[in-house]
């Protein structure tokens, strides 16, 4: 972490050369990895029909984070960053090719596309802790929030812009899904090129411990900060609960409002637009209003989804996905930033891949949502997603003001 002043603005970390190259190459790698999300939901539709087989592959996907998430944070926290980065972005690359072949020689299968999932959930379980983690060593501890709210802030909207863009190219007949998937090789590939210039991100603290130990010592150290943990556990609830919404799209353009994959594209890219709005407004928060925001975020996304759900036609439900966008870009950022601008630079990568936790758990809720939505109906089953999401942030504001109050001594101890 450099110790030379940084410019101040809502963008001053992108000012860094490091960072730069950093956050450019975070925004292909996720929008390669979003893209390819969308397109394996509208294959596993046209291939099976069914809510069931869309959550399916979202469970490969949460199957692998569980196994891979706690190695992901080892790993940052013992390995050069680098290496981690390129590797994980190569073998993105690799999987997309192999799929786009499968397609384009007519021999893609449900379980190619489950298992592509699993590679997903792997490769992001690992890329992301070693990405934050060299985010923090590349700006100073000042300018940390910052750097951490522009890196979600990449995140977050390549979440909703790269299925928009998967959606409209899927409706274009001379691309096709298989097209997507060549178009996420290139933005891998262009990704593992910036990653090669980075700074190499050694690890800065000794290690007199194996993997295991060190794990053990990461959960113990989050356990030790009750907000640490109350933070953590909402954003496992919020992301579980509400971001598989993300995976019914399909079903809710061909099904609900009888469209095709150009009105997906369409509906997407209205929540991407929510999305970029709200990461620019909220990039430079102060500090002390980073808890307020995020709980008016989560109530905000919940609802959202309610509203969305319910929408008797498309052209209401575009209006209510622009507020989904919002919402669940405002959450994701605030909370990242709040989480790891409260720990230790020692334990980044570990309490990274905590929050993780959280998209594999979305990944896991996925497939009981869609066997829930095909026999009650999609309309309730994501009606009950939002409701979930708001109840999630009261409890967390509960939880909250029962720390608060543990930490203030009682006035009459003194008497």
């Amino acid at each position: 972490m450099t110790d030379t002043p940084e410019p101040t603005g809502r963008f001053a970390s992108l000012a860094i050369p490091e960072f730069r190259r950093l956050w450019w190459g975070g925004v292909f790698v996720f929008l390669a990895m979003q893209t390819q999300q969308i397109a394996r939901s509208w294959l596993a539709y046209e291939l099976t029909g069914t809510n069931t087989a869309l959550g399916g592959v979202l469970i490969g996907f949460g199957v692998a984070g569980l196994v891979a998430i706690p190695t992901g944070g080892v790993l940052a926290d013992r390995f050069t960053k680098r290496t981690i980065l390129v590797t994980t972005q190569l073998v993105n690359t690799v999987t997309a090719v192999l799929i786009a072949v499968a397609i384009e020689t007519d021999v893609i299968a449900y379980w190619m596309i489950v298992a592509a999932s699993v590679v997903g959930g792997s490769t992001i379980s690992i890329l992301a802790p070693a990405r934050m983690a060299l985010s923090a060593e590349i700006v100073s501890r000042d300018g940390l929030t910052n750097a951490i709210m522009l890196g979600t802030m990449s995140a977050q909207v390549t979440r909703v812009v790269g299925p928009a863009a998967a959606g409209v190219m899927i409706g274009i007949s001379v691309i096709g899904v298989a097209g997507v998937y060549w178009v996420s090789a290139v933005l891998s590939l262009i990704a593992v090129g910036l990653s090669i210039t980075l700074p190499e991100g050694a690890p800065r603290f000794a290690r007199d411990t194996g993997p295991l130990e060190d794990l053990k010592e990461g959960i113990r150290y989050t356990r030790s900060k009750p907000e640490l943990v109350r933070l953590l556990v909402m954003s496992l609830g919020v992301v579980m609960f509400g971001f598989a919404h993300q995976a019914f799209l399909p079903t809710v353009v061909a099904d609900l409002f009888g469209r095709s994959a150009g009105s997906l594209g369409l509906l997407t890219t209205v929540a991407a637009v929510g999305a970029v709005i709200t990461s620019v407004a909220l990039a430079n928060t102060p500090r002390e209003q980073l808890r307020r925001r995020q709980d008016t975020a989560a109530y905000m996304f919940g609802g959202a989804i309610v509203l969305f759900a319910v929408m008797p036609n498309f052209g209401l439900a575009l209006g209510a996905m622009f507020l989904v966008g919002c919402g669940m870009s405002a959450f994701q950022s605030l909370n990242g930033s709040l989480i790891l601008s409260s720990a230790d630079m020692e334990y980044h990568g570990r309490v990274q891949s905590l929050i993780m936790l959280s998209f594999s758990a979305f990944g896991l809720a996925a497939l009981p949502f869609g066997v829930i939505a095909d026999r009650v109906g999609l309309r309730e089953t994501m009606v009950g997603m939002g409701i979930a999401v708001i109840l999630t942030a009261a409890h967390s504001t509960w939880w909250r003001r029962r720390i608060v109050a543990a930490r203030t001594p009682d006035p009459l101890e003194s008497l």
